[in-house]
């Protein structure tokens, strides 16, 4: 299931005529459909608050320790089997594990609640508040809107595909996994009561939000300065799935380049491309034509790309210019009029000898090289052939989801407002973690259903502690690649 988690506000709900087309993706058939996305209503004084904690957390970043911890966090699933990334998030004392797509397009995290009315069958059980001893309902005040007994918060969140997610918000422990430096931290969260469409039938258990927002995982653990104003994600390559998480700041590599990402113009993470090159060469566009509406975001909970119209075509035409040797084909629906190509092979390292390089350019002349996955997905029905994942739409942003950054570490260093890409292999991240039998300050990654997961499960203890489930994670010798940029250091027993 492909999503563009924008979401529908308060001010949006009275003003749901003003909306424009996008088109989404169906992960289980994998072709885009019409829909309406919201334009985000932003007034004023909502402006001049957002400066203000940006200058806040700004004066509360420079006094942050450079030694403060992160949390590093392995994602699962892929895109072509299930149109997103998840991470395991725990949650209560004892804690009670969720699996949670990692959405930068949300600002709110949120589990189904054991008393939901309507959700449906997820991964893991629902959240159960009574079991945890250190749950805590937030109480209603005159800064949320409240319950029907005006006794607690709640949050409701409308999506562009037109599902929906509310409940009430609750605070408790949460934990992010024993490679975290980062020990577990209380926070708020949405603890679901109802759920409609694809929140109803995905696999997932629910979202976190890495949104910019006051309830956003992100921005709670900046506002207790327990990490840095930063996150970073790094997807798995085409078959291959999984990955990476960081919250909290990285040493940028060198190698690593950035576009600008303006806070202020949208509540969502946006770059600021200039213009794309496909073989070498620039398409044809007006100027700007990148920039419309909120510009160019990046949505992580998003699958695949949709580009403004003629920008869309331009990238097209130019696609089929350069693969004279393949052979065009119908997609694997042939309800809609995919542009897929047979002939390309199987291996995926070779598609780069059929399928031209594309570079985005930024407006400060950084360029970010797109490989053939990064633009391409594999047909479901006939072997050694791939569909474009680039789509239109009727209206001028431009949105980027998941498939763009395929084997690409992407940091989101909000402290500076900028973006940071590198070309790199997301999944090698983790290959080298082997458990062992000792207990654990943190939560472990249980082994689920996910037949990603190349892990053997852990062995179970008794007598743990309350906040720490059986097993450990014993990091040796993790690609010496990335010791220094995500705090891994190799040949290191934690």
């Amino acid at each position: 299931m492909a999503r563009t988690w924008l979401h529908l506000t308060s001010s949006i709900i009275v003003c749901a005529l003003i909306c424009f087309n996008f088109f989404t993706v169906d992960a289980k058939d994998h072709h885009p459909r019409p829909m309406l996305l919201p334009l985000q209503l932003t007034s004023r004084n909502h402006s001049q608050q957002r400066h203000l904690d940006n200058i806040r957390r700004h004066l509360q970043q420079s006094g942050l320790s450079s030694s403060t911890p992160n949390a590093r966090m392995r994602l699962y699933d892929d895109l072509l089997s299930n149109g997103y990334y998840t991470t395991r998030l725990w949650i209560g004392t004892p804690p009670q594990e969720f699996a949670l797509i990692v959405d930068t397009g949300s600002t709110v995290t949120y589990v189904p609640c054991s008393s939901c009315a309507h959700c449906g069958k997820h991964q893991d059980p629902r959240f159960q508040p009574d079991l945890s001893s250190t749950y805590q309902p937030v109480k209603c005040n005159p800064s949320c809107n409240c319950d029907d007994e005006q006794k607690q918060c709640t949050y409701d969140r409308r999506y562009a595909e037109m599902s929906s997610s509310s409940g009430v918000l609750g605070e408790d422990i949460v934990s992010f996994g024993n490679e975290s430096e980062l020990v577990p931290q209380r926070a708020v969260f949405g603890c679901e009561n109802r759920e409609t469409g694809d929140l109803y039938s995905q696999r997932a258990d629910g979202i976190m939000g890495l949104g910019r927002g006051q309830l956003s995982i992100v921005d709670q653990l900046v506002d207790k300065s327990v990490i840095g104003d930063s996150f970073s994600l790094c997807y798995g390559g085409m078959d291959v799935g999984g990955g990476a998480m960081v919250l909290g700041k990285i040493t940028p590599p060198p190698e690593m380049v950035f576009s600008h990402s303006d806070p202020f113009r949208s509540p969502y993470y946006n770059i600021e491309l200039k213009e794309m090159h496909v073989a070498g060469k620039r398409l044809k566009l007006p100027t700007g034509v990148f920039d419309g509406r909120h510009g160019t975001v990046l949505d992580s909970g998003t699958t695949y790309a949709y580009f403004q119209k003629d920008a869309f075509v331009a990238f097209r035409d130019a696609i089929l210019r350069e693969v004279h040797s393949l052979k065009r084909v119908r997609g694997p629906d042939p309800n809609y009029d995919d542009i897929c190509f047979s002939g390309a092979g199987r291996d995926v390292s070779q598609l780069s000898k059929s399928f031209p390089e594309v570079e985005m350019v930024f407006n400060n002349g950084n360029k970010l090289l797109l490989s053939p996955e990064n633009y391409l997905f594999r047909h479901t029905k006939l072997i050694g052939a791939y569909c474009l994942g680039i789509f239109a739409n009727t209206e001028s942003t431009t949105l980027l989801g998941g498939i763009v950054v395929r084997n690409t570490l992407v940091t989101y260093d909000r402290d500076n407002d900028r973006i940071g890409f590198l070309k790199t292999n997301c999944s090698e991240l983790w290959r080298r973690v082997k458990i062992s039998g000792a207990p654990s300050p943190a939560p472990s990654v249980s082994q689920s259903n996910d037949s990603n997961l190349e892990i053997p499960p852990a062995s179970a203890l008794s007598g743990s502690p309350a906040n720490v489930l059986p097993g450990a994670w014993n990091i040796t010798c993790i690609l010496a690649m990335f010791p220094v940029f995500l705090g891994f250091f190799p040949c290191t027993v934690l």
